[in-house]
């Protein structure tokens, strides 16, 4: 059974940074794309970046500069540091195959707020 386990978010004021961290099992991260995704309320969800088994990496336009994605072999776990924080940063963000391939986990809230 496939599970990706999303933690690291928190309450963080604007500016600030925070590392997400998407703890696989019953997958190795390496062999595919995996995804961070997020959803604001009111908000449909969105892809925030990727990063391919060749370790290419993608990032929408909202997060470039700011957000970087990586991902642990050892640990088979996809990380996403992210600095300068914004209020528009505040979702719910969660981890998945790219396409998505398994059911929504719970995600971590990351709120930014002063």
């Amino acid at each position: 059974q496939v599970q990706l386990v999303e933690s690291g978010g928190g309450l963080v004021q604007p500016g600030g940074s925070l590392r997400l961290s998407c703890a696989a099992s019953g997958i190795i991260v390496r062999f595919y794309a995996i995804g961070w995704y997020r959803q604001a309320p009111g908000k449909q969800r969105e892809l925030v970046a990727a990063i391919s088994s060749g370790d290419t990496v993608n990032y929408a336009d909202s997060v470039k500069g700011r957000f970087t994605i990586s991902r642990d072999n050892a640990e088979n776990t996809v990380y996403l540091q992210m600095n300068s924080l914004l209020p528009e940063d505040t979702a719910i963000y969660y981890c998945n195959r790219r396409p998505i391939t398994y059911s929504w986990g719970q995600g971590t809230q990351v709120t930014v707020s002063s």
